[in-house]
C-alpha cells in the first residue's frame, strides 16, 4: 500500500460507513481501532496486513479519529495470538470472504497456466492478476511467501510445457541446424573432448558471430549483417513457431542463450530446454538483424546525401569567390544597356567588363547548374562507384511489403531492379517496362535518362533509376508505408494496434476514460477551446505581460517572468550535511540504499539458476554496478580491497546486469523515495514530470551514436523523465535523431513506478501537434516551453467566429475540420491504446503520423486535433503566468538533474567506451540508479537535518520552494586515496 494518501482519497477509501461501525460494536480503544483498520485495509488490498508497519501513518490517523481515538492507541494493538483472528474471522464473514483452501489454490495456479500466460510473464504482473483473481472469487490470499511459491510454480510448469512443445514442432534438419550453432565445425556425429576454453573459442561457432554488433553504417557492415541474416534464415524456423508469443517473452530465453557459455549449452541434460532457448535466440535475433540492417541502409543513403550536399556547397562557394564582384558587375552591366540600348555589346560591355571575366561567368554559370540537381549528381556518383554494392546483399535477405496500393509501384520497381542486378548493360532495354509514376518524383524522371554512345539514343540509366527508387524506398520505410518482412521496429504497421480492439471496443475505452461517441469527445474538445479564447481575448488588454503585435504576419510578444527571491539558507543546509556526513563514499550511498530497499533482488540470473550465496552476490553486484554506472570500469573497481577479483565482475555483468533489472531496481528505489518523503518538508507528492535529452559522448562504430548539430559532437541521447524533488522515473538511450515527441510519451507511458502522472512538461523539440493528440488521448497534458512561441497562430473553432477575438485577430488561423477529427476519431483510439500496451513502442508508431506522410488521413485527423489543443494550452499559457511558471520550474528540475550526470559519470572523462548498443544502454542506465540512490540518501539526511525544530524556524518560503535532495558537495566519488611510502614498484632498472 502506497504510504502517502491525499484528503480526498482517504475519505474514498477509508470512510467508516454506518453498517461498518455497527459491526466494529464496541472493543477496548486499541482492539477497536485495530479491527476498523484490518476492515478497511482488508477492503482496499483483498487481503489482510502481515504487519502494522504496512499501515501508513496518515490512514491510521484518519481512521483513529472516526472513532474519536488517536493513533497511539494502534501501537498496543497484537498481531499475534487469539484476538487478532477472530478480528480477521469477524471481516472475513462481515465482506463474505473465506481462506483460499488448497483445492482454491490449485484452481488459481490452474487458471495462471492456461488463461493468464504466457500473455503475462514478468513475475511481478503474474501476482497482481493472481490477487485479483481471488478478490473477484472472494477469496483470501494465502501469505505472502505462499503466494509467490504458487505463481513460481505456475510459471515453471508453463515453461516446462512450452519447452517440449516448442522442440516437438521442430524438425530434425531445424534441430541439426541449431546444433550447428553451438557445436564445433567437425562432423556433429563424432565425439568431441574440449576444454571450456576451447569450447567457447569465437571462432569455432557461429553463435558468437551472430551476437555481435552491426558496427557503423558503410558498406562492409551492410554485407556482413546480411550475411548473418542469410545464415538465421537458411536455419528454418518454422515460421509459426512462436506466432502468438510476445517479443519480450521470447527475449528472455534468447538472452539466456546468449549469456550461457557453450559448454554449458551443450552439456545440458534437457535437449528441449535446449532447442527452444536456441531456436527463440534465432527468432529474436532474427528480427533484430533485420531491424539493423533497414538502420543501415536508411543511415547510408542518408550520409550519402549529407557528404554530396556538403562537397556541392563547398564547390559553390569556391566558384562564388572564384568570379568574385558578380553583384557589382551585374549593376554595372545593367546601367550600361540602360545608357546604350542600341549599342553593340562588343562596344559597351567588354571595356566595361572585359572579355575573359566573362567568359568565367558563362563558365561558372554552365558548370554548376541548379543546386538540387548537382547534389543528386554527386549522390549519383557515389552510389555508382562504391555504395551500389549494398543493392544484392538487400534485395537478397529483405522482403518488402505494403498495405496500401498506392505504393504497389515501388514494390514492383524494386523486383524490376533486382531482376537486372546481373545483367552488365547500364540501360534498361526499350521494351522493359519501368514504373515511373508512383515511384520517381517528377523533377528527376528526365534526369534518369542519357545518351547511350552505341546508338545516341536517350535511354534510362539503370544506377539512376536504382538509386532513385532506393531513395523513394527510404521514404516509405521511414513512415511504414513500406514494410519489412520478419522485422520488429519495421513490421506490418497492422500488428502495431490490438488485434482484438473491435471484439472489446468498450473495455479499451474505458481504459482511456473517453467516451464512446465521437460528436461527445469532439464537443468537449471544441467547449474547452472556445473558453481558452475567449478567456484570452478578455484579459488581454489588462495583460501587462502579452502584446499581440501585426509585424510578421502577426507576432506573440511575452514578457519574461520576473526573477523570484533567493533561498537565503539552502547552502548553510547544505554545509550542515557536508559536515554531518562529511565526504560519504558512493560506493556507500549505494550500498545503503541496497540495504534499505533491496533493489538488488531485481537481478536474477540471466539462466535461471544461481549458485552464488546472497550476500556474495548482492556485493559483486554493488561492486559491478558501482564500476559501470561512474564509467571507471570493472578493472579498476577490481582493484579495491573486497577479494572480489576482475573475472568475478565480469561474471555478475554478464550473467546479472541486464536492462530490465536495471529499470526494476530504479523503479524500486524511486518507490522507496516517494514512501519516505515527509510532506511537511517536500510537499505533497507531484503529479507532473519534465522531460528533456541530454546528449553523452559515446564511440561512433555503431548505430546508437550520431554527430548532433545541436551539441556539435557525436554521442548518443539521454532522455530523462525528472518528476518533483529530482525523481526520475524513466530514461531512455537513443540516437541523437530520435522523434523526442516520441520518447516522451514513451516515457510516461512506459515508467513503472507508483507515480501518476498527468501532466508533462517539455521544451520546444519535445512536442508536435500529433503529440499534442496522443497526449490528450492518453489522459496527460502536454505542456511545451516554446521556444518559436511568436510565430504561433491560434485556431479557430468555427470560421464564422473570429469577430468574436477582436485582440486576437492578427495571430488568428484557420478553423478546425470537427468531422475529419469525428470521421477518423476511432482509429485514434486504437492507436492510443496501442501505445498504452505497448504493442509497439512509441516512435515505431509515431513514425506513421510525420510530415513524410502528410496525405495519410489518420495524420491530418491527429493534426487538426493537436492543434485544437495546442490552442487551448498557447491561451492558457499566455493568459496565466502561474502556467508559464510551473513549466519553468518543471524544466529546471530536468536541467538540475542534467548538471549532476557528469559527477556521476566521471570516469574515462564521461565518454562511452563501447560500440556495443546494450553495453551502452547499460552503462547510462546504471547511472541513472546510482543518481537516484543518491537522492535517496540525501532525502535520508535532509529529513534528519531539518528534524531539529531550529533548522525549520530558519528555512523560508524561498527556501521551501528552492529545497532539493540532489547535491553532491558531500559526496567522494572516487574511493579512498593509499600512499605507502616504503613500497616500491618493481623496476628492473
Amino acid at each position: 500500500m502506497k504510504q502517502h494518501w491525499d484528503l480526498h482519497d482517504l475519505i474514498e477509501h477509508f470512510t467508516l460507513l454506518p453498517p461498518e461501525v455497527r459491526f466494529l460494536g464496541a472493543n477496548s480503544p486499541h482492539n477497536h481501532l485495530g479491527k476498523a483498520l484490518l476492515l478497511k485495509f482488508f477492503q482496499y488490498e483483498g487481503q489482510f496486513p502481515e504487519s502494522g508497519a504496512e499501515l501508513p501513518a496518515s490512514v491510521v490517523e484518519y481512521v483513529a479519529q472516526q472513532l474519536n481515538l488517536t493513533e497511539t492507541h494502534f501501537h498496543d494493538y497484537e498481531w499475534e495470538g487469539r484476538m487478532i483472528r477472530d478480528h480477521r474471522q469477524q471481516v472475513r464473514t462481515f465482506l463474505g470472504f473465506a481462506p483460499a483452501t488448497l483445492e482454491n489454490q490449485q484452481e488459481l495456479r490452474a487458471w495462471l497456466i492456461h488463461e493468464v500466460l504466457p500473455h503475462e510473464y514478468r513475475l511481478s504482473h503474474l501476482e497482481q492478476r493472481a490477487y485479483a483473481r481471488l478478490r473477484s472469487l472472494h477469496l483470501e490470499p494465502p501469505p505472502s511467501a505462499r503466494m509467490d511459491r504458487l505463481v513460481r510454480s505456475a510459471l515453471h510448469a508453463y515453461e516446462q510445457t512450452f519447452f517440449a512443445e516448442t522442440a516437438a514442432r521442430l524438425p530434425e534438419a531445424v534441430k541439426l541446424n541449431l546444433q550447428q550453432l553451438i557445436y564445433h565445425k567437425q562432423d556433429l556425429t563424432q565425439d568431441i573432448d574440449l576444454t571450456d576454453a576451447e569450447a567457447d573459442d569465437p571462432s569455432l561457432y557461429p553463435l558468437h558471430d551472430l551476437k555481435s554488433t552491426a558496427g557503423e553504417a558503410k558498406v562492409s557492415a551492410i554485407q556482413k549483417v546480411a550475411e548473418r541474416l542469410k545464415y538465421l534464415q537458411a536455419v528454418g524456423l518454422p515460421a509459426d513457431l512462436f506466432r502468438g508469443f510476445p517479443l519480450p517473452f521470447l527475449r528472455q530465453y534468447q538472452q539466456q542463450a546468449a549469456v550461457e557459455s557453450l559448454s554449458h549449452l551443450q552439456r545440458r541434460e534437457q535437449e528441449e530446454h535446449t532447442y527452444t532457448l536456441l531456436a527463440a535466440f534465432c527468432w529474436v535475433r532474427q528480427r533484430e538483424l533485420t531491424d539493423q540492417l533497414v538502420d543501415l541502409f536508411l543511415r547510408v543513403l542518408q550520409d550519402i546525401r549529407l557528404r554530396a550536399k556538403q562537397r556541392v556547397e563547398r564547390e559553390l562557394l569556391v566558384d562564388y569567390i572564384r568570379v568574385g564582384g558578380k553583384q557589382q558587375l551585374l549593376y554595372r552591366i545593367a546601367g550600361a544597356m540602360w545608357d546604350n540600348p542600341d549599342g553593340i555589346i562588343r562596344e559597351v560591355l567588354y571595356p566595361l567588363v572585359g572579355e575573359e571575366r566573362l567568359k568565367a561567368l558563362v563558365k561558372e554559370a554552365k558548370s554548376k547548374g541548379t543546386y538540387r540537381l548537382s547534389v543528386q549528381t554527386r549522390v549519383s556518383g557515389s552510389y555508382t562507384h562504391h555504395y551500389r554494392r549494398i543493392l544484392p546483399p538487400l534485395l537478397a535477405v529483405l522482403t518488402f511489403r505494403s498495405n496500401n496500393e498506392r505504393y504497389q509501384p515501388l514494390l514492383e520497381a524494386l523486383g524490376v531492379v533486382a531482376s537486372y542486378l546481373q545483367e552488365k548493360d547500364p540501360f534498361y532495354p526499350d521494351d522493359q517496362e519501368v514504373p515511373l509514376a508512383g515511384v520517381i518524383q517528377k523533377q528527376w524522371q528526365s534526369w534518369l535518362y542519357q545518351k547511350d554512345r552505341t546508338d545516341g539514343q536517350r535511354r534510362l540509366r539503370r544506377v539512376r533509376y536504382e538509386l532513385c527508387v532506393l531513395q523513394s524506398l527510404r521514404n516509405k520505410l521511414r513512415c511504414k508505408e513500406i514494410w519489412v518482412e520478419g522485422a520488429d521496429r519495421y513490421r506490418n504497421p497492422a500488428e502495431d494496434v490490438p488485434a482484438d480492439f473491435s471484439e472489446n471496443r468498450t473495455d479499451y475505452y474505458a481504459a482511456l476514460a473517453l467516451p464512446v461517441e465521437a460528436e461527445q469527445f469532439v464537443e468537449k474538445v471544441r467547449t474547452q477551446m472556445t473558453q481558452a479564447l475567449q478567456e484570452l481575448n478578455d484579459g488581454l488588454p489588462t495583460n501587462p505581460a502579452v502584446k499581440i503585435l501585426t509585424k510578421g504576419g502577426g507576432w506573440i510578444h511575452l514578457s519574461p517572468l520576473s526573477k523570484l527571491q533567493e533561498p537565503t539558507n539552502l547552502r548553510y543546509l547544505k554545509l550542515a550535511v557536508r559536515e554531518r556526513w562529511w565526504m560519504t563514499s558512493l560506493l556507500d550511498i549505494l550500498k545503503e540504499a541496497d540495504l534499505r530497499i533491496g533493489f538488488s533482488d531485481s537481478f536474477q540470473s540471466l539462466t535461471g539458476q544461481e549458485r552464488l550465496p546472497r550476500d556474495e552476490l548482492q556485493k559483486r553486484l554493488l561492486l559491478c554496478l558501482f564500476g559501470l554506472g561512474t564509467n571507471t570500469g570493472l578493472t579498476r573497481v577490481s582493484m579495491g580491497r573486497h577479494e572480489v577479483s576482475y573475472a568475478n565482475l565480469q561474471y555478475i555483468r554478464r550473467r546479472f546486469v541486464s536492462k530490465e533489472a536495471l529499470r526494476r531496481a530504479i523503479a524500486c528505489v524511486i518507490d522507496a523515495t516517494l514512501a519516505i518523503r515527509q510532506p511537511e518538508i517536500w510537499g505533497e507528492a507531484g503529479t507532473w514530470c519534465a522531460a528533456d535529452a541530454k546528449q553523452f559522448a559515446a564511440w561512433d562504430q555503431n548505430l546508437l551514436a550520431q554527430w548532433h548539430p545541436r551539441y556539435r559532437k557525436v554521442g548518443v541521447l539521454v532522455y530523462w523523465h525528472v518528476a518533483k524533488q529530482a525523481l526520475c522515473v524513466y530514461s531512455q538511450v537513443k540516437t541523437p535523431s530520435s522523434s523526442e515527441a516520441a520518447l516522451m510519451i514513451e516515457g510516461v507511458v512506459r515508467h513503472c513506478t507508483a507515480m501518476q502522472v498527468d501532466r508533462s512538461y517539455v521544451d520546444t523539440h519535445g512536442q508536435s501537434e500529433v503529440a499534442f493528440a496522443f497526449c490528450h488521448l492518453l489522459g496527460f497534458q502536454l505542456m511545451p516551453r516554446l521556444k518559436n512561441l511568436h510565430k504561433q497562430k491560434l485556431s479557430l473553432p468555427d470560421k464564422a467566429v473570429g469577430v468574436k477575438y477582436p485582440h486576437l485577430t492578427p495571430v488568428l488561423g484557420g478553423a478546425i475540420d470537427w468531422d475529419l477529427i469525428t470521421r477518423h476519431y476511432d482509429e485514434m483510439v486504437k492507436y492510443a491504446t496501442a501505445l498504452r500496451l505497448g504493442t509497439a513502442d512509441a516512435e515505431a508508431i509515431l513514425k506513421r503520423f510525420t510530415r513524410n506522410n502528410l496525405q495519410h488521413p489518420l495524420y491530418k485527423a491527429l493534426a487538426e486535433l493537436g492543434r485544437a489543443l495546442l490552442t487551448t494550452f498557447l491561451c492558457s499559457y499566455l493568459t496565466h503566468e502561474s502556467v508559464r511558471r510551473e513549466i519553468q520550474a518543471g524544466l529546471n528540475v530536468v536541467e538540475n538533474w542534467n548538471s549532476a550526470n557528469s559527477f556521476i559519470l566521471y570516469g574515462r572523462g564521461g565518454e562511452i567506451s563501447t560500440n556495443d548498443q546494450d553495453a551502452q544502454e547499460i552503462v547510462l542506465l546504471t547511472m541513472h540508479l546510482l543518481q537516484s540512490c543518491l537522492v535517496y540518501v540525501n532525502t535520508l539526511m535532509t529529513q534528519e537535518v531539518l528534524a531539529d525544530p531550529t533548522w525549520r524556524a530558519r528555512m523560508t518560503e524561498a527556501d521551501w520552494r528552492g529545497l532539493t535532495p540532489l547535491f553532491y558537495a558531500h559526496v567522494n566519488p572516487y574511493g579512498t586515496f593509499e600512499l605507502d611510502m616504503a613500497s616500491r614498484i618493481p623496476l628492473v632498472a
